[in-house]
């Protein structure tokens, strides 16, 4: 509690936080202005019905489900930035401008995801339009209107872009998860006011459950975020001239969940593409082309099937995703290089063959655990069978790590002021 008045006491520091909180205002803002043109009835029975689009619209912050100006949140941009990083595996220039160029070079690595951005924002609009305008949710629109939406649309996802940029310039948390943050909570907010409103015609047991529920997985994911395995380094003494260095013990930390949130990411995005592919061509006017898009999303829309893949592709994509981050071979070099070692293990080659069998089997706890919160809805939807309100796996996640990096951040900014 006295740290928390501390913030409030510090005017540099609270300035910030007033600022970043008056930028999600306007994020929110954003997210309730529609674009003209669209049949309000027809484009919530639409998202009523399609559980799919009802998931992107979640992390839109209900953006989407609204057709606002908002509507395509941060996604673009977020996939602009994932391609770049898988980019810098393929094109060793990349690379070297985002790891060995210091801050001049991830200025302009991070220019080059902001212009990549705008493309992808024309496309995923273009697409999302074709869609409902396919279910009738637009109406007769002309090309100048459609034109002028599309503008619009990506203009409102540079603008969030910008937002988050502005509130990651103030260090106290990423500003892009914070947007994100922003939009799950008032999903969150909307889910309660259905469960309350149902609450009249059903049992008081079942809702203490989902509670307990709730409070459980909000435990254990905070504890498995924060969780990593220590790794004991020593280092020799050295004597160089009348002075001695080293001689002191430290540990490496290992992260269970080292990937993050992306492989859920990933997965998600994988999941998603072929159901809007066959929602897409549902509607073709070539019988057999429309027979197959039925059949695939029919397959995707299975529930059992949709969990079991979303499941098997965190998985993978946790241990793809952790390779990248997370070389042991580089890593036993530089401690060897520094004069250290882990005890019981020699340096080089050995070291870096020890890291890999700790990394797989700390990947693996941190894999399942990434998996079970993916297919989280599913179980939660199972065992109390809540359907107006379900605590997605996944938000919970962004919410309790978001939350965790703010904290820390706040923390880091209190210490400074400080000293």
């Amino acid at each position: 509690m006295e740290r928390f008045l501390k913030i409030f006491k510090i005017k540099d520091l609270r300035n910030k936080i007033f600022f970043i909180l008056a930028l999600l205002v306007v994020f929110r803002f954003a997210a309730a202005v529609p674009i003209p043109g669209v049949d309000a009835i027809r484009l919530k029975e639409f998202f009523q019905n399609n559980q799919l689009f009802g998931l992107i619209s979640a992390f839109t912050g209900g953006g989407l489900s609204s057709f606002s100006v908002a509507m395509l949140g941060l996604g673009p941009y977020i996939t602009a930035s994932i391609i770049m990083q898988l980019l810098t595996m393929i094109f060793p220039s990349l690379e070297q401008m985002y790891k060995y160029e210091g801050e001049a070079g991830r200025q302009r690595f991070n220019q080059y995801s902001r212009v990549l951005t705008v493309p992808l924002a024309m496309i995923q609009g273009y697409a999302f339009m074709a869609i409902l305008a396919r279910q009738g949710v637009l109406g007769n629109m002309a090309l100048f209107n459609w034109a002028s939406s599309l503008v619009v649309i990506a203009a409102g996802a540079v603008f969030l872009m910008w937002l988050g940029e502005l509130i990651s310039e103030k260090n106290l948390g990423n500003g892009v998860s914070l947007l994100i943050f922003a939009g799950i909570v008032a999903r969150f907010s909307t889910g309660l006011g259905q469960t309350g409103a149902a609450y009249v015609s059903s049992q008081l047991f079942t809702y203490i459950a989902f509670a307990l529920i709730a409070l459980v997985v909000i435990v254990g994911v905070t504890y498995l975020t924060e969780a990593q395995r220590n790794i004991p380094i020593n280092y020799a003494r050295r004597v160089r001239g009348f002075r001695v260095f080293g001689g002191v013990s430290t540990y490496l930390p290992m992260r269970v969940n080292n990937a993050g949130v992306m492989p859920i990411i990933f997965a998600l995005s994988l999941l998603l593409f072929p159901g809007m592919i066959a929602n897409f061509f549902s509607t073709s006017s070539v019988a057999f082309i429309a027979n197959i898009a039925r059949a695939v999303g029919g397959f995707i829309q299975n529930q059992l099937v949709y969990g079991a893949l979303y499941f098997l592709l965190v998985i993978l994509f946790t241990y793809f995703y952790t390779a990248v981050t997370f070389d042991p071979k580089s890593i036993s070099e530089n401690i060897q290089k520094q004069g250290g070692y882990i005890p019981g293990i020699r340096p080089g080659q050995p070291t870096a063959q020890f890291l890999t069998h700790l990394l797989n089997r700390v990947t693996l706890v941190g894999a399942i655990f990434l998996g079970l919160i993916a297919v989280l809805p599913q179980i939660v939807r199972g065992v109390t069978g809540i359907t107006a309100f379900t605590v997605g796996g996944t938000s919970i996640l962004i919410v309790v790590s978001v939350v965790l990096e703010t904290m820390k951040a706040i923390d880091a900014q209190l210490s400074m002021y400080e000293y």
